[in-house]
């Protein structure tokens, strides 16, 4: 099973909207097949495995990080189920469930109707992490959404003047843009998209399509701005309200998906935003702010991870930025309380950060 990890991670950040899943043969205590989902749209793990077993398939054992899938009119791959019954795969212990609607124990079920010894583990803690971004979506039906942060040690993100280059380090940059890889998308607000010009793509690039999200009431991203230049290149989705019929005609001139969600209170309905972005296939996102941003993730409880990377740097001062702006909270019960869930230092199961090094990076889940 610790090899079907380590095979499974070969598919992190390429296998997006897909969970990554690795599988082994094992036949007399050899292994006789192995192999890993690569990218969306790929073979799965256990279509690679049986071929490279062969007839050596018929009374082996395979271990899986995540259960196998049973058919679904919905999938661009056939069923792996099936696969391993036709093999005659004499057992298989899986890790993980899968939390998609259309799998949920069915694949387990169809394997045990034929006669097929199922168990499930080890490994179980280490596989769900492997596949944590896409079981919570399944279950919330909207995107997996990880808070991301570069911020001072009193938590502040920019100056009184909105000077914020540079608040963290070279390497702190460099391993968020990497970072950015294992998600679907990123997403930031009109004010950073403006302020900052940013690309937000991922270092090193995806071969899959990577989803540039941008919070816009108004539609009012301009046409020279970088992220509307490369939309064509790079998928590039608007959420915005009803505005003028021009701006959304002209912005999808360049290649723009524009979204019309509520707008209540002048502002993207988050709720609405994300159920879009779900079903247009994003079922992870990184938000990289602004402040406002953040404040309304956090206060509307639409997070699940908060992953910071904190610069030895003190800012203080009334008028410096917070990472999470918003309304003032008059009460410690408004607080949104989150655990600290790791401390990522170097290559790890979770993110495997480009290359091992001694940096910090502080992850938290939010609290039920």
């Amino acid at each position: 099973m610790r090899r079907a990890l380590e095979l499974a991670e070969r598919g992190l950040g390429e296998t997006n909207p897909n969970p990554a899943v690795g599988c082994v043969l094992v036949k007399g205590g050899k292994v006789v097949g192995e192999g890993f989902h690569a990218r969306a749209g790929g073979p799965h793990a256990e279509a690679l495995a049986l071929e490279a077993a062969g007839e050596k398939a018929r009374g082996a054992t395979a271990y899986l990080t995540l259960e196998p899938c049973a058919p679904n009119p919905a999938k661009r791959t056939p069923p792996c189920a099936p696969r391993l019954i036709a093999a005659g795969v004499s057992r298989v212990v899986c890790a993980a469930r899968d939390l998609n609607p259309h799998v949920r124990g069915a694949g387990i079920l169809m394997l045990r109707a034929a006669g097929v010894e199922v168990a499930q583990g080890p490994l179980d803690d280490e596989a769900r992490r492997l596949t944590s971004h896409f079981n919570a979506a399944m279950s919330l039906r909207r995107p997996f959404v990880a808070l991301k942060a570069g911020m001072t040690l009193d938590g502040r993100i920019a100056t009184s003047t909105g000077e914020s280059k540079w608040i963290t380090s070279l390497k702190q940059r460099k391993a968020a843009r990497n970072l950015r890889r294992f998600f679907d998308g990123v997403l930031v607000g009109y004010e950073t998209a403006i302020q900052d010009n940013p690309i937000l793509l991922p270092e090193p690039g995806t071969a899959r399509p990577y989803t540039r999200v941008v919070l816009d009431s108004h539609l009012r991203l301009p046409h020279s701005c970088r992220l509307v230049k490369s939309a064509r290149r790079n998928p590039l989705i608007l959420v915005g309200g009803e505005s003028a019929e021009v701006r959304r005609r002209g912005l999808e001139s360049r290649g723009v998906d524009v979204v019309i969600v509520e707008t209540p209170g002048g502002r993207v309905s988050l709720e609405a935003a994300l159920a879009a972005l779900f079903e247009r296939g994003i079922t992870a996102l990184m938000v990289e702010g602004g402040s406002e941003v953040m404040g309304s993730f956090v206060r509307e409880k639409l997070f699940d991870e908060l992953v910071i990377f904190r610069a030895p740097m003190v800012l203080g001062g009334r008028g410096s930025r917070p990472v999470v702006g918003g309304r003032n909270p008059k009460t410690l019960s408004e607080a949104v309380k989150v655990r600290r869930a790791r401390l990522e230092t170097s290559a790890t199961l979770r993110y495997g950060l480009a290359d091992p090094t001694d940096l910090e990076v502080e992850v938290y889940e939010r609290k039920a």
